[in-house]
């Protein structure tokens, strides 16, 4: 199965009862039902967050044909998604008017294993699972 992989970056405000309250957002069950269907709505595979200190970064899987400014527009315009990002604004200190693309950066991928080709991050890296043995 083939899909495009986007890493992103965000920094959250370094106060740690607010990075404690972020987890609790996103923790098993917590995240609302129409944020994620909403993701998937428009391609996204799958989306993993993973944290350290105030630092976040996040693995975005979606399908082969997702075009990133196509589809993270749509995907701002999905049932309370400005509502989900005004919400979890007041742990990212940005505006609460900020969309998630404005939020999250982008990241180039500078090493790969047994690469073989270079991706400019906001065209994804085309990927395919790999078996493993």
């Amino acid at each position: 199965m083939k899909f495009k992989r986007f890493c992103k970056t965000l920094t959250l405000k370094d106060d740690p009862e607010l990075i404690k309250n972020y987890k609790k957002v996103h923790a098993m069950g917590a995240a609302w039902p129409e944020i994620t269907k909403g993701m998937k709505d428009v391609g996204i595979i799958d989306m993993e967050i993973y944290i350290f200190g105030n630092r976040l970064f996040m693995i975005m899987d979606t399908v082969p044909e997702f075009d990133y400014e196509k589809d993270m527009k749509l995907l701002a315009s999905k049932s309370r998604q400005a509502e989900w990002e005004a919400y979890v604004s007041k742990f990212q200190g940005v505006s609460e008017n900020a969309t998630a693309e404005e939020k999250w950066q982008l990241m180039d991928r500078m090493f790969e294993m047994d690469q073989q080709k270079n991706y400019k991050a906001e065209d994804g890296q085309l990927e395919e699972i790999k078996s493993r043995k």
